[in-house]
């Protein structure tokens, strides 16, 4: 029976879904808030000196929010780590394979673009390395990473088949270009070049 009293209006299903979907957004938003600041903070100050709690306030975020997303800085060190890979691989995937030039000019700039940030990650990937609780972390790393030199030996071949690069095996460039970049990374910690190099900026374009 009808008593005169309006039914209580049933609530979409899609409500629920579109409000789970904004607290995700959210929460991913958030983490790369942490991740920038922290960032910038382990850059600066260098990681040693950086806490948890300084991150939380240069996110502007209590602490404990920052647990949600990672259980210590470690954990943020790996996903450093494991982002810069990931953009590097998609900056060779979309990379432009008839023009090896640009496509290794591309790699360059990547590496070696943010002397700083570049140092920073060597440092961390050797810390978290001699920690057995990072390994296989380390390890997924390292895959992302061969798959990305297996991008760049590709290249390598191409350019060995054209004559453009002595017939060696890729490995052995690929090598002498890792070496050449941590080369420059090194002088760039040297106090005597710092005084040496004097236009820093167009040496790392160099």
């Amino acid at each position: 029976m009808n008593w005169g009293i309006a039914a209580k209006p049933k609530i979409p299903d899609y409500f629920p879904r579109e409000k789970e979907s904004r607290k995700v957004r959210e929460f991913k938003r958030r983490e790369e808030e942490i991740l920038e600041s922290s960032l910038l903070l382990f850059k600066t100050h260098g990681e040693d000196k950086i806490t948890v709690e300084m991150i939380a306030d240069s996110v502007g975020i209590g602490k404990g929010t920052i647990y949600k997303h990672f259980n210590s800085k470690s954990d943020i060190y790996i996903r450093l780590l494991e982002n810069y890979e990931l953009d590097l691989k998609a900056l060779l995937e979309t990379e432009d394979f008839s023009d090896p030039e640009s496509l290794w000019r591309s790699y360059f700039g990547f590496r070696m673009g943010d002397p700083e940030q570049a140092i920073l990650f060597g440092r961390l990937e050797d810390k978290l390395a001699k920690d057995s609780q990072y390994q296989q972390a380390i390890k997924n790393i390292h895959e992302v990473r061969s798959a990305n030199m297996e991008i760049l030996a590709n290249l390598v071949d191409q350019r060995i088949a054209s004559g453009k690069l002595e017939q060696v095996p890729a490995y052995f460039h690929l090598s002498a270009s890792w070496a050449l970049v941590h080369g420059a990374l090194a002088l760039h910690q040297s106090d005597y070049f710092q005084n040496y190099i004097e236009d820093k900026e167009s040496f790392f374009e160099f």
